[in-house]
């Protein structure tokens, strides 16, 4: 397939180039549950491999990064696609009641599966009652 770059004259014989278009990112699907040890993050990705994938916190904000491969038989080129990027990024506030320092992260068959554990002191507790 050959690659086709359009080429503008301006006013004046001026040559320009096209703007080039920022790699669409997707934004995976994800679902976040919260129990009493913490909150359980899954985000659908398919295509990606562990090598592939980057999980990182800074400060207050977790970052999932990853980018799918997908194998075309040799020989072989797509006419049509309906997902044009393989890049997926999504970020995360996390609150200062989650323990940022020992987060968990497993990913299987495409999907990434994130633990973060709550504090001690965020989570809930039984009050004892006492009778007179």
């Amino acid at each position: 397939m050959n690659q086709r770059q359009e080429v503008t004259t301006a006013e004046g014989g001026e040559v320009r180039k096209p703007e080039v278009q920022p790699e669409a990112v997707l934004y995976p699907p994800v679902d976040i549950y919260e129990d009493a040890e913490g909150i359980h993050l899954q985000a659908d990705m398919p295509g990606v491999s562990k090598d592939r994938l980057t999980v990182q916190v800074d400060r207050d904000t977790l970052l999932i990064e990853g980018e799918a491969k997908i194998e075309m038989p040799e020989g072989m080129n797509a006419l049509y696609a309906d997902v044009r990027s393989t890049r997926y990024r999504r970020s995360f506030t996390l609150s200062s009641e989650l323990k940022s320092e020992v987060i968990e992260a497993n990913l299987k068959d495409g999907v990434l599966s994130v633990r973060i554990p709550k504090r001690e002191e965020a989570k809930p507790r039984k009050i004892e009652v006492r009778t007179q």
